[in-house]
């Protein structure tokens, strides 16, 4: 069942908010070792050189990657929507596959992780999950804005939660205590302790960028040192958007806007059940939302592929719509919904401008985070046309939410593997193409 989690509003809006920090993953694997192996320890009353468990461990992730690779070659992109079948239903409920995921898919591109406005003043910072990946992205005392692993060198604590201000990091459990640019200020009764090279463990950084109101971070598994690659926010756009920056400018996506709230869901089912409802190009719009429907001109619609953006856009309502409803237009006169691959979804129309985070929690659940953007002029003056849009938007993200859940229900029955595509779920397809170019071994 999806559940709604929090509210996160700034200071100067009416609305209240709370924070919540990310759902831990946690993956356990289990391999046991050959009773030969323990007797061999035993008679030699000595630790065994030889470890089995190493030895296991690497059959089983050999074994892993072949199932993972075997299932990811059940989805051909080489054959066009028209004629193309869906990925079977392993894609979303095995985990194996998942793990392979995490590591190929999100680990190594660019993620937005938050919004600019958490972090405009020197001083504040906010927390969040990405996989395994605990980090903390923070502007510290010069403006300058860094994002870590957060991690304590110490001990491996968690050093921060949440969202605020801080002058420094302080770790809960042993009190080490590192600058906001990362650096280790203090480390707690380590007089005597030899060889511990303390100015080499500050905290590890991560690849940060903003863009219009977008934070995103890159998490590699190599080291990275912050002085060795420093990239502008212009060869970022040009890495994570592609050719799709310029439209997605033109549509105001990167345009001045005020930060509004945020809201987050849980939600029973793969995050990309969830990607995969946002690409069907309007198709299940008639059926499941029929507020929303009637905002929009479906006759419109149209789906323009990047290379890893895809961008829909409809007509709207406009003013007809607004006579029909009192002269409420949440829509406008035109619908921009851009996914950025691989879990990211900007929707802009009207004056408000709405984003869509998905985090996987496991093969059968994802964390989904909405931030809402307003028009500056319309913040203050209409609180009334704020508070009925995001009850508007609450209601569609009800709607979808029960679709996706009930999606992951059918994907895990046997009755089902694999579905075709409509030809306006070409956007679904590049999405399938693009996962299978990263998961391919």
């Amino acid at each position: 069942m999806m559940t709604m989690l929090a509210t996160i509003t700034p200071p100067s809006s009416t609305l209240k908010s709370t924070t919540t920090g990310y759902l831990k993953l946690h993956l356990k694997f289990s391999v046991s070792v050959s009773q030969s192996a323990r007797r061999r320890c035993l008679d030699q009353s000595l630790f065994c050189t030889r470890d089995p468990i190493s030895s296991s461990s690497r059959v089983v992730a050999a074994a892993s990657a072949s199932n993972t690779s075997n299932l990811v070659e059940e989805f051909d992109p080489e054959i066009p929507v028209e004629r193309a079948l869906t990925p079977p239903s392993s894609w979303y409920t095995d985990h194996q596959f998942h793990r392979g995921e995490l590591d190929r898919v999100f680990y190594g591109g660019w993620q937005v992780v938050g919004c600019s406005d958490h972090i405009k003043d020197n001083r504040d910072f906010f927390t969040g999950r990405l996989g395994e990946v605990e980090f903390v992205v923070c502007r510290d005392d010069d403006g300058t804005i860094n994002a870590f692993h957060n991690v304590c060198s110490h001990h491996a604590s968690i050093l921060a939660s949440g969202s605020g201000r801080k002058s420094c990091f302080v770790c809960p459990y042993h009190g080490w205590t590192y600058s906001l640019n990362g650096s280790l200020v203090k480390a707690t009764r380590m007089t005597g302790i030899e060889n511990s090279a303390l100015n080499e463990m500050g905290l590890k950084p991560l690849r940060v960028a903003v863009w219009g109101p977008f934070v995103l971070l890159k998490v590699t598994q190599a080291t990275w040192k912050k002085e060795e690659d420093v990239e502008s926010d212009g060869l970022v756009a040009s890495e994570w958007l592609g050719s799709s920056s310029g439209r997605l400018s033109e549509g105001g996506v990167d345009s001045h806007l005020s930060f509004i709230c945020r809201r987050e869901y849980t939600i029973d089912c793969n995050w990309k059940v969830f990607c995969d409802n946002y690409l069907d190009g309007g198709y299940h719009v008639p059926y499941a939302h029929k507020g929303l429907m009637s905002g929009l001109d479906l006759e419109t619609y149209s789906t323009t592929l990047f290379e890893r953006v895809s961008i829909q856009e409809c007509g709207g309502g406009g003013s007809k719509a607004g006579e029909e409803d009192g002269g409420f237009d949440r829509l406008g006169s035109q619908a921009l919904y851009a996914f950025v691959y691989p879990n990211f979804m900007i929707n802009r129309y009207g004056p408000w401008m709405d984003t869509n985070l998905v985090i996987p929690l496991g093969p059968r659940k994802c964390k989904v985070v909405f931030d809402y953007f307003l028009d500056s002029s319309l913040k203050v003056d209409d609180e009334a046309f704020i508070r009925r849009s995001l009850e508007e938007s609450e209601r569609v993200q009800m709607e979808d939410a029960v679709l996706c859940e009930n999606v992951q229900r059918g994907l895990e029955s046997p009755a089902y593997d694999k579905g075709r595509y409509a030809l306006v779920e070409k956007a679904m397809h590049h999405f399938h193409c693009l996962l299978h170019r990263n998961l391919k071994i």
